[in-house]
């Protein structure tokens, strides 16, 4: 089982985005339209909804649309309002001890995960891992403020954008946790997700975000695939949501633990799952330190590591089945 991470450096929009949108736009667009297009927004409710609840993405947008052919169903897309619904696994935890940061796992199937680091500079100097196209699954900008998602474990949808682009618009337009929360709890989401936030004062938030529902503030350090209590029963048991969180929380109050041990164990049961016959592969660790403005992407046996001030362009493949967690860093 194969994972790449292609990271890639480009200011502003160009010819490096356009390259990795053509690859990867034959299996998005039969994502998009895989419920019909009519079962999704028009071009003009995407357009005015970003423009009401996103503005200053709108410039970006219009490039980004310009750049894959400014066709409809593309521009549609790319403005992920009200796309169809996508769930992952997930574990992360915000580390409050001097470095700051998140450690995550990011579990989705591997046949769908998009594979780049993106460094731009689009709004602010941002870095993090793409998904569809332009949204970030987790990241940091600049400002030290670093931002990773979970799904929320809740079976219902709603309008509203999906998470990786509203991802992308805290870490351009804000620079502390209080920023990001105002804008995390006005922006409407099209699911359930769990945002873990963390910045360079040692703040930290962990927000509940639902279609159907306020968004909730939790003082949770960890957040796994549920919100205040598990109200998907099915999906909970397949993902082992509450077992992860009980992991963590157990792990935190040990005295003397220190970041490089609780890193370790994200590649150990029950948060490390590199089986490819599940639904949810660990493709990759994420370990963000925001007082450096750099993050580690961690497999069992290699690591790279970019920083907004270093950041080198390369490919790395790494092939998970190749070794056991034991072997995690020998």
């Amino acid at each position: 089982m194969l994972v790449s991470m292609n990271c890639v450096r480009e200011d502003q929009p160009g010819e490096k985005w356009k390259s990795l949108f053509d690859r990867s736009w034959p299996f998005y667009k039969k994502w998009y339209a895989q419920e019909g297009l009519l079962s999704r927004p028009g071009y003009l409710t995407c357009y005015n909804q970003l423009k009401e609840h996103m503005p200053e993405l709108l410039p970006v947008y219009e490039q980004l649309c310009s750049l894959a052919g400014g066709g409809d169903i593309a521009s549609r897309y790319l403005s992920l309002y009200s796309p169809p619904p996508f769930m992952s696994g997930c574990t992360q935890l915000a580390w409050t001890k001097p470095p700051y940061g998140i450690i995550r796992n990011y579990d989705y199937d591997p046949r769908l995960f998009e594979g780049v680091m993106l460094k731009t500079n689009w709004l602010k100097h941002v870095m993090g891992v793409s998904d569809c196209n332009w949204g970030l699954l987790d990241g940091i900008n600049e400002d030290g403020l670093a931002v990773s998602l979970t799904f929320g474990g809740r079976n219902v949808t709603g309008k509203g954008f999906g998470i990786p682009l509203v991802v992308r618009y805290a870490l351009e337009t804000c620079a502390t946790v209080p920023e990001a929360q105002r804008l995390f709890l006005r922006v409407p989401v099209h699911m359930a997700y769990n945002i873990t936030m963390v910045d360079t004062h040692g703040s930290f938030s962990t927000l509940f975000l639902s279609p159907d529902r306020r968004p909730l503030l939790s003082d949770s350090w960890v957040a796994t695939n549920h919100q205040e209590v598990v109200e998907w029963m099915e999906y909970a048991a397949l993902t082992g949501t509450l077992e992860r969180k009980e992991f963590l929380e157990a792990l935190l109050v040990l005295p003397h633990l220190d970041k490089e041990e609780v890193i370790r164990r994200f590649f150990n049961l029950p948060l490390y799952h590199n089986q490819a016959k599940q639904s949810f592969v660990t493709l990759y660790t994420a370990a963000y330190n925001v007082e450096e403005r750099s993050t580690r992407i961690l497999w069992p046996t290699k690591y790279i590591s970019q920083s907004l001030h270093a950041f080198n362009e390369h490919r790395e493949v790494v092939n998970l089945r190749k070794y056991q967690t034991k072997e995690f860093l020998k």
